[in-house]
């Protein structure tokens, strides 16, 4: 991949993060709560996506997302520890929404979690500057 098709790719990904965060934000003021998790942790899961790829790295499993994060960013100490709790824990909450039985998520998990992503997808955006992205 050239550094011109690098650049997009991140940048797409930066996108999608940004978009859904604001889908997060729409669907928690209409108190679609389970709907607000899930973009929530997709805002954050497209960040990363667009981190890995500053590194070739990237797989469409959820679980390989993370562990990939994990290892190349925060067990090397780029990124805080706090960053993957706050991404092990979105997950969680949006497997529970998306799959459990009988789940369903409140206003105040729903603002939660719409904050942490919110943290989180500004913290890997100040990664990617610093990486030399323009986003």
């Amino acid at each position: 991949m050239s550094d011109r098709q690098l650049q997009l790719l991140v940048q797409y990904r930066f996108i999608q993060a940004e978009e859904t965060l604001r889908e997060a934000e729409i669907l928690l003021h209409q108190s679609a709560f389970r709907g607000s998790v899930n973009r929530s942790y997709y805002a954050m899961f497209y960040a990363v996506s667009g981190l890995l790829a500053t590194r070739g790295l990237g797989t469409s499993k959820h679980s390989g997302i993370i562990s990939l994060f994990d290892r190349e960013f925060v067990k090397t100490g780029v990124l805080p520890k706090a960053l993957s709790r706050s991404l092990h824990k979105a997950f969680d909450q949006r497997q529970a929404s998306d799959y459990g039985e009988m789940l369903t998520p409140d206003q105040e998990l729903a603002e939660h979690l719409l904050a942490q992503a919110r943290e989180f997808v500004d913290e890997i955006k100040m990664q990617l500057i610093r990486l030399g992205f323009k986003l």
